[in-house]
């Protein structure tokens, strides 16, 4: 019998969610919920699914697993914790909340109730981010020194109109590094390492009727010593894809979104030659750079199949609750790094007390 998917909240992310789920073998998506009718109709009428505007009621199918949440950022907590206490396995979209605490909510209602909990970081899943970081595990790269990512990217004043929760607090969490360049720094902390330090500056320059940061930049020391940077923007025109630069006493690679820009040891193999050739230009997609929308689930689908064969197997998925809280740490560091203009030690004890925020628990 296909495991059973139900879609909580049905925005523009949520048919990613669908599609990768339609990839799946052994699964199938039964239901979605949206407290706003229409939203929920139409995903139900474009996957011939049932949908309700009651959350409760699509938690009573029985034909349902494995829910996803698609809610907004700060809108994650609470129907996690009732997937959780109706028995679903819960696999939430990035970032898993907006604050320390509502993660550690949530990622204790679900040890409670025994259900698994993932976070969706499918940039993971990319051969590209797997061949990095087996060369790192691996000692290619002899001492890691310089670990960068940069996400440049452009998002023009519409986008932040075109909903009253977009460039908010309460309902983002964040601007550019929340929301966009979480990938990157959940990818970037993967690669390297835990963080140690980070000094900051966050500014939001190029649009208006937001409270959030639109340019990012951070200075970081990882506990292995190395050093590197975060650069975060929706305010570069016309976009670029997102980069991810490693560093080390024998090695160099650099990758763009799917695709190896370079690739080069201070030992080259036959292997490293064809590693660099075949992954020069696999990115089909805009990355998300410029269009939200011009991203590919490919990569959905593959963490999604990871998420199913760890549940099968009763063990924890490769990016649970504890993996999806490290990115946000990250990054509310960031912010009260640059709020204060002094660095900031990791691991942070509880959320920073963000003067510009408001969000409550």
């Amino acid at each position: 019998m296909a495991t059973g998917f139900g879609i909580i909240g049905c925005g523009m992310i949520s048919r990613f969610h669908a599609r990768a789920i339609a990839d799946l073998k052994g699964a199938k998506l039964v239901a979605c919920f949206d407290h706003i009718g229409a939203a929920a109709q139409r995903l139900g009428k474009e996957c011939g699914i049932d949908f309700y505007t009651n959350l409760d009621e699509m938690l009573a199918d029985e034909n349902i697993d494995i829910v996803t949440i698609c809610t907004p950022s700060g809108a994650h907590m609470d129907p996690a914790i009732a997937a959780a206490r109706s028995g679903k396995h819960v696999v939430v979209e990035k970032p898993l909340e907006i604050t320390l605490k509502r993660c550690d909510k949530i990622i204790a209602e679900c040890e409670k109730n025994d259900v698994s909990l993932s976070t969706l970081f499918p940039s993971r899943f990319h051969r590209c981010s797997r061949l990095l970081k087996e060369a790192i595990e691996s000692g290619r790269f002899g001492r890691l020194t310089l670990g960068d990512a940069y996400v440049k990217w452009f998002r023009t004043q519409k986008y932040y109109d075109s909903g009253n929760w977009r460039g908010t607090w309460d309902l983002d969490g964040g601007g550019a590094l929340m929301n966009q360049a979480i990938h990157s720094v959940d990818l970037l902390t993967w690669l390297m390492g835990p963080v140690a330090q980070i000094s900051a500056h966050t500014a939001t320059l190029a649009h208006k009727r937001i409270e959030v940061e639109d340019v990012a930049t951070a200075t970081l020391r990882f506990e292995n010593g190395a050093l590197g940077v975060i650069e975060a923007t929706t305010a570069a025109f016309p976009g670029t894809l997102k980069k991810i630069e490693v560093h080390g006493s024998d090695g160099s690679v650099t990758i763009e979104e799917e695709d190896i820009k370079s690739w080069e040891f201070s030992k080259m193999t036959a292997k490293d030659k064809r590693i660099a050739a075949e992954f020069a230009n696999v990115t089909e997609t805009g990355g998300g750079a410029a269009d939200p929308s011009a991203i590919g689930h490919a990569a959905h689908a593959q963490q999604f199949r990871e998420i199913l064969n760890a549940i099968k197997k009763g063990e924890a998925p490769e990016i649970d609750g504890i993996e999806g809280r490290r990115s946000v740490e990250i990054i509310l560091a960031i912010y009260k790094a640059a709020e204060t203009g002094k660095a900031i030690k990791l691991p942070l004890k509880k959320d920073p007390d963000l003067k510009s925020r408001q969000t409550s628990d």
